[in-house]
């Protein structure tokens, strides 16, 4: 036993030293050792029915993973505030000549993970298996009939409807949520993403069994659809099952562009008083969307301002240097029609003024004038490191492929992404803020027991476009 041991520490001293041997030493090297773009052979090709297909072959484990990704969010409500939201909670809790504890049952009983979801630009519906045909095709035949005839029982419908109603009502007892929706409405306004997408307590009482079929017929049809595959299975294999599926949705074609959100031409303010020993404060406008040509451009200058954590420059001038909040971020968010800029901050009552005129200070600073190059070079350094994360498993893979289907982007969508962000400038970082943000025209949104002062508008001399639609 000894000697076995010593065998296998040689055994590993020598690869170690072998890996050593090859260590980047010098600047030259470094270069040559930074990360590479995640290399995805992602293909893609469409059902009889319409549906996008997107698959990535992995052999690395004898697993597969399926998404369905439907343009049946939140956005998608019309009149019923909370629709999408319900339909997809009801998924999965019955199906034609299936209760919810079979279909609980006939996953579990062969390996297989399921779940569904809902958000504002789209509806999903998810299944991981095992790859061996006698576990993975009566997984699939069970999300076909789920996917494609879902029953919506009374009983079923009546027990999540009280769920979400519950949750609204305890939604008025905490800050955040109430703060949340209000700058949704202020800055969205009529709008189909000014809404809830979780419903109100006025709208979901009114939604009605037929309301979930009607919208099921519509909007989860084949052709409403992407499906992403990430697994275990051969091209071939790949077209059957998508087949399959595009064959047990309703037929019928994509759902309607929606109208492009509209920027905010001036300030707008909201206080919601509230007995909280925190301020919460949110503030932004409408500023982008998938496929806005500045998005990597956005992405970084957002990761030096606000969404790069403790090495950020919100979080370093505002809670590290002056202590006045407890957390504070920024991020863009790209959807289909529209995506805000927002910065999100909690402080302590007695700071919210100056907390917030800072804040709206560093702002400012920042579109006026940029990051450094130092800034520009480790936000760079860090996010590429990241990248490859982005790629690490199945599960990662088939999140990517269903928003570059969703979201209509290139195939090499990442391998662009990555070298779009090696050449990007401050110059471009610069640019692309100034197009995107005026400091002048956010909705600022405040909880508390008394609302933080505002500090006097400034201007900044910059683009013609600020407070125009995107």
């Amino acid at each position: 036993m000894r000697a076995m041991k010593v065998a296998i520490w040689s055994v590993m001293c020598a690869w170690l030293l072998a890996g050593c041997a090859s260590f980047p030493a010098s600047e030259r090297q470094v270069r040559q050792a930074e990360p590479a773009a995640p290399e995805l052979d992602i293909q893609s090709w469409h059902t009889s029915g319409g549906a996008r297909v997107m698959f990535v072959q992995s052999e690395a484990l004898p697993m597969l993973d399926v998404r369905l990704v439907m343009n049946a969010g939140g956005a998608r409500d019309g009149d019923l505030p909370g629709l999408a939201a319900m339909t997809s909670a009801l998924i999965g809790e019955g199906a034609q000549g299936l209760s919810v504890d079979d279909i609980a049952r006939g996953f579990e009983d062969k390996g297989a993970q399921f779940s569904s979801g809902s958000y504002q630009d789209m509806a999903v519906i998810s299944l991981r298996t095992l790859s061996e045909p006698q576990w993975r095709d009566p997984a699939l035949t069970l999300l076909a009939r789920v996917a494609g005839q879902p029953t919506f029982p009374r009983d079923a419908l009546e027990r999540i409807r009280t769920q979400m109603l519950q949750g609204l009502k305890m939604e008025r007892q905490v800050p955040g949520p109430q703060v949340q929706k209000a700058y949704q409405k202020l800055l969205f306004g009529d709008h189909p993403y000014g809404h809830a997408e979780g419903g109100t307590l006025e709208s979901l009482p009114r939604i009605q069994r037929q309301d979930l079929v009607d919208y099921h017929q519509r909007y989860y049809t084949a052709g409403n659809t992407v499906i992403a595959l990430v697994g275990d299975v051969s091209r071939a294999q790949a077209e059957r099952i998508a087949q399959r599926l595009s064959d047990a949705l309703p037929q019928g074609g994509a759902a309607p562009s929606l109208p492009r959100a509209r920027t905010l031409s001036a300030r707008k303010v909201e206080h919601l008083t509230f007995p909280s020993t925190q301020t919460h404060i949110l503030l932004g406008n409408q500023a982008t969307w998938r496929g806005d040509p500045d998005h990597v451009a956005l992405y970084v200058g957002n990761y030096i301002l606000g969404g790069g954590g403790f090495a950020s420059l919100l979080t370093q001038e505002v809670r590290e240097k002056r202590g006045y909040v407890y957390g504070i971020s920024s991020y863009f968010k790209p959807m289909a029609a529209g995506g805000p800029f927002t910065v999100q901050l909690q402080t302590a009552n007695d700071n919210a003024s100056d907390a917030l005129a800072l804040t709206l200070d560093q702002i400012r600073r920042f579109i006026a004038e940029g990051p450094s190059e130092e800034e520009l070079t480790m936000a760079k350094d860090n996010i590429l490191g990241g990248m490859a994360l982005e790629t690490a498993d199945n599960s990662d893979i088939i999140g990517q492929l269903g928003a570059i289907g969703f979201y209509d982007l290139p195939l090499d969508y990442l391998q662009r992404f990555n070298q779009q962000v090696r050449d990007l400038t401050v110059a471009d970082i610069q640019a692309a803020m100034r197009k995107a943000v005026d400091p002048d025209h956010l909705a600022i949104v405040s909880i508390g027991p008394e609302a933080p002062a505002l500090p006097v508008m400034q201007t900044v001399e910059s683009n013609e476009s600020q407070g125009k639609d995107q």
